[in-house]
Parts: structure tokens; sequence; C-alpha cells
């Protein structure tokens, strides 16, 4: 059911913006200093929604609890700080969805699993600090993505009832979180997804094979 008035609320990494070339090229820069080939941006982009665990996974074979995983992960990280906008945009059929929400006047925000550290500089250099009502990282609240306290606090935040609010994300994580914070929830399908469930068996609300359909299901366009 489609709130009256909805706040959106977004996942950043795959449903707002295109961070993968630069995530698959820290983990690629990683493995040529570990005298590695380069693995095809196919075989990353998949994990990309699964942040340092899932690429140090895929590049290395290594997973939390391996002794490696700690000192990888952390230079997989300076990595991507180093490189974090080199290729990284708004996605280019997210950046009119946007246009037509602003020109609605309807509020947006951010509730991404990434650290702040990132998160602010990036939604900075690509001009959507400014633009969004909230912005909540995976470090802003004690808990991430799939707990709802994430989703809670933006919506605490900007002084609106989480029923109110439609989030929507390309993780099965994304719509166990709003699910569990009361809200309404759509699958980004143009996102990476990732290698579990198939997207349309996430249980979400309904399923976006495009942003431009978020349009339609506002009754936009």
């Amino acid at each position: 059911m489609r709130p009256a008035a909805p706040v959106l609320l977004f996942d950043l990494d795959g449903t707002l913006i295109d961070s993968a070339p630069d995530l698959a090229g820290a983990a690629n820069d990683l493995r040529a200093e570990h005298g590695l080939a380069p693995l095809p941006h196919e075989a990353l982009r998949p994990m990309v929604g699964s942040g340092a665990r899932g690429m140090v996974g895929v590049a290395f074979g290594v997973l939390p609890g391996d002794e490696r995983f700690a000192d990888l992960r952390d230079a997989f990280l300076a990595r991507y700080a180093a490189r974090l906008l080199r290729s990284t945009q708004v996605f280019a059929a997210v950046q009119p969805v946007l246009d037509a929400l602003d020109a609605a006047g309807l509020r947006w925000g951010i509730v991404t699993n990434k650290a702040m550290r990132f998160t602010g500089p990036l939604v900075a250099g690509l001009g959507l600090a400014q633009r969004a009502a909230v912005v909540i990282a995976g470090d802003t609240t004690p808990h991430a993505k799939p707990h709802p306290a994430p989703l809670l606090e933006a919506a605490r935040r900007i002084n609106v009832a989480p029923e109110t609010c439609t989030y929507i994300g390309d993780d099965h994580r994304d719509i166990l979180a709003g699910q569990a914070a009361g809200m309404a929830t759509l699958a980004a399908a143009w996102g990476y997804l990732g290698q579990g469930e198939p997207v349309q068996a996430w249980g979400a609300d309904r399923v976006l094979s495009s942003p431009g359909e978020l349009l339609h299901w506002l009754e936009l366009a």
C-alpha cells in the first residue's frame, strides 16, 4: 500500500549510486599488490552491497573469522578511501527521479550500511547532501540493517511516523529492515542484488525494474 504522502528513504550503493567501479577497483588494486590478476567487474559487482566483507570474500576467498580477514579488510578500505569518487556516480536513471521528487515537494533521505567516513564524502561529492532530508550511515546507530534501528532513526530525525515512509533498496537486508520498521518496501532490481534469493522472493511490496517505475508507483508520471 502506498502512503498518501510518503517520505522516500533510499539505500545508497546500488540504489542511488553506482559505486561498483571504485569498490571493484579497490579490490583489484589490493589483488595486484598480492601478485594476483584482476577479477572481472562482473565477478565483483554482485557483492558490492555486502561491503568490505563481500569484496574481500570474493577477491581473496577470505571471510570473517579467518585470521587474514581483518588485515585484508582494513587494507581494502584504505584503498577504497583513496579512490572514493574516481568513477562513482549517481545512476543516470536515478537523477531525473530525484529531480521529480524535489519538484513534487516530496522529502527523501538516505539510509546505508556504509560507514559515515565514506558516506559523508560520497553524498557531498555527488551533490546529494544538500538535497537529502536525512543521511543515516552504518555507524549512526548501534545496529546496521537488517535491524530496523537505522530506518527508525531516519524517521525520528525528520519527525515523521515510520509507517509514512517507504524504503527502497537493492539487497534483501533492505527489505527486511524496512518491514521490521513498519515501512512500505520497494526492491531496486537495477542494483547489485547479491548472490542469495532472487529479488522476487524478498517479499517487497513491489519490485521496481527501473528507477522510473518509482514515479509511476507514486503517481508522479
